[in-house]
């Protein structure tokens, strides 16, 4: 077990959150607003990941990349083949990837072609038969972020 306070948040327009999808500025703008909000609830924690899952990947790690408070960026199912992450690669914070087998949406191949351009640290944990969504193996996406965690900020 590793004790770090968490922060799980729908964007705009997304479950009851207020607001309308605006594909990409409005959604960094609640990451950034969410960086906000873990740093003044937490100001004595000096580490802050951002990540988030597909689009939410992209959303959460390119604004995080130029966030100087953030130092750990966490991507799941990274749609590298439709979105730039071109900020992710400059920011050089460590990063980590974990992606599914047989994502049929993006397939592993171009997240270890992503995952080649980022700087060290990283790491990318791909799910054995694991889809986009990750169908039947969800706890093993939890198991390898638990393991980043306690490897990294441990």
């Amino acid at each position: 077990r590793i004790d770090v306070p968490v922060l799980r948040f729908n964007f705009r327009g997304v479950g009851r959150s207020g607001g309308e999808f605006s594909g990409g500025p409005g959604e960094q703008a609640d990451v950034r607003a969410a960086l906000d909000f873990m740093a003044a609830r937490y100001p004595e924690v000096e580490k802050i990941w951002a990540g988030g899952m597909s689009f939410g990947s992209w959303a959460a790690m390119t604004a995080a990349a130029s966030d100087s408070r953030t130092t750990a960026l966490i991507g799941i199912a990274c749609p590298v083949n439709t979105y730039d992450y071109t900020s992710v690669v400059a920011a050089a914070k460590p990063t980590f990837l974990i992606h599914g087998e047989r994502d049929e949406l993006i397939p592993v191949r171009e997240a270890r072609r992503f995952y080649g351009q980022l700087s060290e640290p990283k790491e990318l944990v791909v799910i054995d038969g694991a889809d986009h969504l990750f169908d039947g193996k969800v706890s093993e996406v939890g198991d390898a972020i638990e393991d980043l965690l306690q490897d990294f900020h441990g």
